[in-house]
């Protein structure tokens, strides 16, 4: 009797060809993917090659800033009355500092067609940064003083310096390495004074601007010193000082002169001085009295505190004069502005006068005007409360910067309107 083996030989044979076709069919589809890369997108290729150089070559190009020197240099030295020209500014200088950059790498026209928009994602930020810190090394307080020792427009354009070279390498080199796809690759440059795209914005245009604003700011400074106080001035006022500090501080300085790098003669220089801040309020600026029925309070409105006046009596003691090294009134004017400096830097950061004017505004004003709250109702209280508002401008100040015509007003800065439920008492 026979028996009949199944086919077993010819059933793996056929499993096999069928696994070798699917697995030659996706070898086709990831032939198929790559190539539809490689011809239409560099994103995969990246995965198989070094990031590619990128070869560029130099050309002489000058910086063409997009900027009214004159108009520059008041928004540096108000920057709180011009918040907004303060942001078109440095969205004009950053833009114009991007182009000059492009110049000089001989970019392709569609490249440069992009600097802007790339630009505007990176603005709202930057203006913010520039603005915060700006602000915070610059005491708009003090503009007064700046201008009286010639140094207040100056001292603005040396501190937007500093600024602006905290942020320009960076915003720069993110655009630009965005544009030519040099993130990660090299950057081969030839011609002319090839440098890279952070040291052109900063050498070639950075600093040559802040130049020329330098040289403009001195002039400014030299007229309005003179020009401060034709005679004097008279107008009323309307301040709550609520904090006063006083206190003393020294400097001592000696200038050297050398012959051949030697000293042969010295001058030593020791300035004191005695320094009153007063802290308070100008309600001249805002001042607002509601009422809440519902609630039982009624509101003052301060507007923030401020540094309402600075008095600084300075004194020699102690100037021995070399006999070769002299000293001229630029010094000594030096000294007591830095000295003036320095009291106000340490009455705002590290004795905090601002904030305590704040807390005392709270006492002033229960004492002044809580007899009057009690009288209408025993249970009513008297709450104070600040309101963000901007620099008034008064008339003396207009004619001072070389303005003509009168002021214009200024309101409060977003300056909320009282509730329908409240009842304005003053305004």
């Amino acid at each position: 009797m026979s028996t009949q083996q199944p086919d077993s030989p010819a059933s793996e044979g056929g499993s096999s060809i069928f696994g070798k076709q699917v697995v030659l069919l996706a070898l086709i589809s990831i032939v198929a993917v790559l190539l539809y890369n490689v011809v239409f997108s560099d994103g995969l290729t990246t995965l198989f090659q070094d990031p590619k150089s990128v070869q560029l070559t130099y050309v002489p190009a000058d910086f063409q800033p997009n900027m009214d020197e004159e108009k520059t240099l008041r928004v540096l030295a108000n920057p709180e009355m011009y918040k907004k020209e303060f942001g078109e500014m440095v969205y004009n200088f950053n833009v114009s500092l991007l182009f000059h950059v492009a110049n000089r790498m001989a970019l392709h026209d569609s490249l440069k067609r992009r600097l802007e928009p790339e630009y505007r994602k990176h603005h709202e930020y930057l203006k913010t940064l520039y603005y915060n810190d700006f602000v915070a090394l610059k005491d708009t307080t003090a503009g007064m003083y700046e201008t009286w020792y010639n140094d207040n427009t100056n001292q603005a354009v040396q501190i937007f310096n500093e600024v602006a070279g905290k942020y320009t390498c960076f915003f720069v080199t993110q655009i630009m390495a965005t544009l030519i796809k040099a993130d990660g690759g090299k950057l081969m440059a030839k011609g002319k004074n090839v440098e890279t795209p952070c040291g052109i914005a900063i050498s070639e245009g950075l600093h040559p601007m802040m130049t020329r604003l330098q040289k403009r700011a001195e002039i400014i400074d030299f007229s309005a010193s003179r020009g401060l106080l034709k005679d004097r001035v008279r107008q009323g006022i309307a301040e709550l000082a609520t904090y006063e500090l006083r206190s003393r501080m020294g400097i001592d300085k000696t200038l050297q002169y050398k012959l051949l790098g030697f000293s042969v003669s010295e001058t030593d220089i020791r300035v004191e001085a005695i320094s009153v801040v007063k802290a308070g309020f100008k309600l001249d600026q805002y001042f607002d009295v509601t009422f809440s029925p519902s609630k039982g309070i009624i509101y003052v409105k301060l507007p923030p505190p401020t540094i309402l006046s600075h008095e600084v009596y300075p004194r020699v003691d102690k100037l021995d004069v070399g006999f070769l090294a002299g000293i001229n009134e630029q010094d000594m004017n030096e000294r007591f502005n830095e000295l003036r400096r320095e009291f106000r830097r340490d009455a705002i950061e590290n004795e905090k006068v601002l904030d305590k004017a704040k807390m005392r505004a709270d006492s002033v004003m229960q004492l002044m005007l809580g007899p009057v709250v009690k009288s209408i109702n025993r249970n009513y209280k008297l709450q104070v409360r600040f309101e963000n508002v901007g620099e008034m401008m008064t008339e003396e100040e207009w004619r001072r910067r070389g303005e003509t015509g009168t002021p214009p007003p200024s309101a409060p800065a977003d300056a909320p309107q009282p509730r329908a439920k409240e009842k304005v008492l003053a305004q």
